[in-house]
């Protein structure tokens, strides 16, 4: 295909905003680097926060990958009513706002949870969810649903043909597990933990509300404190520093990482599995039992709770959250103005070095980015003034990544299917983009836009190192209310945050299916 002659022609906008985005990071994170100044800055409590961060990260990798594998495995064989159901909530807790779950879990194992009250029953010491062990737990919660939907789909990647051959052939669960799964679990294994172990180094909102004290704090949460308590910018800086040099050492071992196994291609795309029965019924049946309970309970006495005394929330809680819903709705835009521009630049022969500045958010965290863009504005701003617009800023620039993840495929297929029509047409422009790329860009650019103002809606990380109590945003209230022991009008906050997320998803992603 001529690529010149067929070619979308996004022209200079897609290159101008991915040269601009690429400037944005490098001189944020050149600005985090010169203020360094070196990393003799740190010291022995920082130091130990960076151990900190990777013994948490990997034991929290860990766990969740092992913990996966028996309910993804009983996932693949069994099928029950509700099924598709569970399988669709393991995909919730990506958008769910991550004080929202931290509330909930709270209201689970906290001091008067019911993990502890069953424990008290039974006669048994209690336990506390504040210190490592939450910041574990919260770690789990997030990232197994991940890793059960990951390691399920190296499940369903092995043919059916494999498994009824299997049957043919006499195989006890022990041979199929010997010369099915444990191949395939060699190859999707260690993505799973290096997916959720980048996740975790870049942790703060469950280290701000469950973790802290020198045994209990991460990086990300050591930067905060340098900024917002010491104002010691050189040491936020070298922080800084090495939260990137974590994430990019990951990130290049994670490039090393295979994933699922080649078992050859087969004439259906499902593996159906024939379950044994007996004492590999029942557990599989707890598995999934005891995952659904741990995903469910905690949003559910959030629920419980919360939803009566939504209407008796203050005045404040209401302007936060529409204060939150703007703003969600500014980044999700220019997320998507952005993605769009990007996505349609990828076509191009030369579009390659595009598509890595589009990628580019993931080698830094938003606390990274925020004390760059505060180290080269602070001439002219305060904190407090800036707040705002470099959370939005932010949040749609961390968004950007899992957008274009949505719109390049489908952006690389509408110009093999429609480019040579198109030019055919001398179809161009404004034409161009309203008769052809948004109608049939539509349902990527919904899921993406719901994405990034779901995950703006939920933020509880620049606007938590900037704002003050007048610039508050709904999860910024949110960790308030919690911190002053005020549960139940936290709990109402935290459905009202949860509602809106989930909504804001929503309300794009079948826009864009309405409008496909």
């Amino acid at each position: 295909m001529a690529d010149g002659a067929v070619a979308l022609r996004p022209g200079w906008p897609g290159v101008i905003a991915a040269a601009s985005l690429a400037a944005l990071i490098l001189g944020t994170l050149g600005a985090v680097a010169w203020q360094a100044g070196g990393l003799t800055r740190l010291g022995p409590w920082d130091w130990a926060a960076v151990r900190f961060t990777l013994w948490q990260a990997a034991l929290s990798a860990t766990l969740s990958a092992v913990l996966a594998v028996p309910v993804a495995k009983a996932l693949a064989r069994r099928d029950f009513p509700g099924r598709a159901g569970l399988v669709t909530l393991l995909g919730a807790p990506f958008i769910l706002p991550v004080i929202v779950a931290i509330m909930g879990l709270v209201a689970v194992f906290g001091r008067n949870g019911m993990a502890n009250a069953a424990l008290t029953w039974a006669g048994l010491p209690t336990v506390s969810i504040y210190g490592w062990q939450g910041v574990i737990l919260a770690h789990v919660f997030f990232n197994l649903p991940l890793s059960v939907r990951l390691v399920l789909h190296g499940w369903q990647a092995i043919p059916a043909e494999r498994f009824r051959l299997a049957a043919s052939l006499g195989f006890a669960p022990r041979d199929i597990a010997r010369h099915l799964e444990r191949p395939m679990l060699r190859e999707v294994l260690p993505g799973v933990w290096l997916a959720v172990f980048l996740v975790c180094l870049t942790s703060f909102a469950v280290a701000l509300a469950l973790g802290g004290g020198p045994r209990a704090t991460t990086v990300e949460l050591a930067i905060y404190q340098a900024f917002r308590f010491d104002f010691d910018l050189g040491r936020a800086a070298a922080l800084g520093l090495v939260q990137v040099a974590l994430s990019v050492g990951a990130m290049v071992l994670a490039a090393f990482v295979a994933m699922p196994a080649a078992f050859g291609a087969g004439m259906d795309g499902r593996a159906q599995m024939a379950g044994p029965g007996g004492w590999r019924r029942i557990a599989d049946a707890l598995a999934i039992m005891a995952a659904a309970a741990f995903l469910i309970l905690p949003m559910a006495s959030v629920i419980a709770t919360g939803l009566p005394r939504i209407p008796a929330l203050p005045d404040q809680v209401w302007v936060a959250a529409g204060r939150s819903v703007t703003m969600a709705l500014i980044s999700a835009a220019a997320t998507l103005a952005l993605a769009l521009m990007i996505a349609l630049a990828t076509v191009r022969r030369k579009g390659r070095w595009v598509e890595g500045a589009g990628m580019l958010p993931i080698v830094a965290s938003p606390l990274v980015l925020g004390t760059g863009l505060f180290l080269i504005l602070r001439p002219w701003v305060t904190p407090g003034q800036i707040a705002l617009p470099v959370t939005v800023a932010i949040n749609a620039i961390m968004a950007l990544p899992f957008a274009l993840r949505a719109l390049i495929p489908a952006t690389r297929a509408l110009q093999a299917d429609y480019g040579r029509l198109a030019a055919s047409l001398d179809l161009r422009g404004f034409a161009r983009l309203r008769l052809l790329v948004l109608p049939r860009l539509a349902r990527p650019l919904g899921f993406a836009g719901g994405l990034a103002a779901a995950l703006a809606m939920g933020d509880l990380g620049v606007i938590a190192l900037f704002a003050d109590a007048g610039r508050a945003t709904l999860p910024l209230m949110l960790y308030q209310l919690m911190s002053t022991y005020r549960l139940a009008d936290a709990a109402a906050c935290a459905v009202l945050l949860m509602g809106i997320s989930f909504a804001l998803f929503f309300v794009f992603d079948r826009g864009g299916r309405l409008n496909a």
